[in-house]
């Protein structure tokens, strides 16, 4: 992702002779990189979303996986790129849907979920709410699934060519949540996506 949309090419014009040097070293620390982050216990924030596990285990499904628990995040090993983990790779690229269920991901990777999932996991977890990242959003963020599966989206104008704005959320110690949307400032004298490199990748 990184060398498709342009990271690798702006790093390298911007530090020239130490810009290979300079990219390795960012490569790395995204690496090391916490995966999720967990609020006052009680919100969960990751970049994509949730998990294929389909149930928690009980008498129908004795040997059934389980939902994925917070403590098995807590242990991935994580200095490795994101295809290693399947737990890493939805944790990055998931997105949630209207529909119950789980249905394949049309970006060819990690899954779509939908209200009862959230549900699932929120309840097995001991948790208010999700909030993730991983989709474009025309005012900034999105409410879904009851309350509990927030999208905030902090790029307007993504990718120098549409029009949504950005968002934030504030969240006090108490846990209220209030919503911030902004407008992309005035673009740099570059070309849109100047330093994207796709044709490496078609």
């Amino acid at each position: 992702m990184n060398q498709l949309y342009g990271f690798e090419g702006e790093v390298r014009h911007k530090y020239s002779a130490q810009g290979k040097r300079m990219f390795d070293l960012f490569q790395e620390t995204f690496e090391a990189l916490p995966v999720a982050h967990l609020i006052q216990e009680k919100v969960f924030v990751v970049h994509g979303g949730l998990y294929s596990r389909e149930t928690a285990k009980n008498a129908s499904q004795p040997d059934g996986d389980g939902v994925v628990r917070l403590d098995e995040l807590r242990e991935l090993s994580r200095f490795y790129q994101p295809s290693h983990s399947k737990l890493l790779c939805e944790s990055l690229w998931s997105d949630p849907q209207a529909a119950n269920g789980r249905a394949p991901n049309p970006r060819g990777t990690a899954i779509q979920y939908g209200p009862d999932v959230t549900k699932e996991f929120c309840d097995t977890n001991n948790l208010k709410m999700v909030i993730r990242s991983h989709q474009q959003m025309d005012e900034g963020y999105e409410i879904a699934h009851d309350g509990k599966m927030v999208t905030v989206f902090s790029a307007p104008n993504y990718c120098d060519q549409g029009t949504n704005k950005g968002a934030y959320i504030r969240i006090t110690p108490e846990l209220e949540t209030t919503y911030h949307k902004f407008t992309a400032v005035p673009h740099p004298n570059v070309k849109a996506m100047a330093y994207a490199n796709v044709n490496r990748f078609m």
